[in-house]
């Protein structure tokens, strides 16, 4: 897991008390991970984080009051330190596409297995943007597609090296697993990632999904 001072402080926002009970029972098994509060809509949740420290909200896309989306936007704009991840049963990519646009760091859905909801935690607090394995291949093909249709952004200035990277992390892949695949480093893949974003002006794969939006390729 990722490491910090301290445990890393969640909030759950999900108006489904059974639901917030399950993730609180997995979270709270990690000694690096604790639960700082539940919360039942939109609305609350930004009077919890005006008045409580966090690290993490995960939040589900179909509350009450102040809708996921929503409250993605607030949170950015009042609390711009807290990551966000969303944990949702939709499993479409135009929900997907509206929350990376919102500002979330991340897309999981609630039919994702445990070891993925803690390894979806752990990338987003490394400074990652994580999306669920069952949406990852619709994600590749559209980004490929923007790829092709997008002739503006400079390609022809990435090495053979950093295209495979980019494709791969298109593909959904971490930066460890794309070492273990590439038999390179953990510090030269970063070091390829660095580059890629370099060249192409983006600060992550976030920007890249919000300029493809912009540009209306996905």
């Amino acid at each position: 897991m990722f490491r910090q001072e301290g445990k890393c402080k969640i909030v759950l926002a999900d108006d489904h008390a059974i639901l917030r009970q399950g993730i609180r029972k997995i979270i709270e098994e990690e000694d690096d991970l604790e639960v700082v509060g539940e919360v039942n809509d939109g609305l609350e949740l930004i009077d919890f984080l005006n008045n409580n420290p966090a690290n993490l909200v995960l939040l589900d896309i179909s509350m009450p009051n102040v809708r996921g989306i929503e409250a993605i936007t607030e949170v950015r704009r009042s609390q711009p330190g807290v990551k966000v991840l969303i944990l949702t049963m939709h499993n479409n990519k135009e929900y997907l596409y509206a929350a990376i646009a919102a500002g979330a760091d991340g897309y999981l859905l609630k039919e994702n297995s445990d070891d993925e909801l803690l390894s979806a935690i752990d990338q987003v607090m490394l400074g990652e943007t994580y999306i669920s394995s069952t949406l990852v291949a619709e994600f590749s093909e559209d980004l490929m597609k923007f790829y092709r249709k997008n002739k503006k952004l400079p390609f022809e200035h990435l090495t053979n090296r950093e295209r495979e990277v980019l494709k791969m992390v298109a593909e959904g892949n971490t930066s460890r697993e794309i070492g273990d695949l590439l038999y390179i480093s953990l510090r030269t893949v970063e070091h390829h990632r660095a580059n890629i974003m370099r060249k192409m002006k983006f600060r992550s794969v976030a920007d890249l999904i919000k300029y493809a939006l912009d540009k209306g390729y996905v």
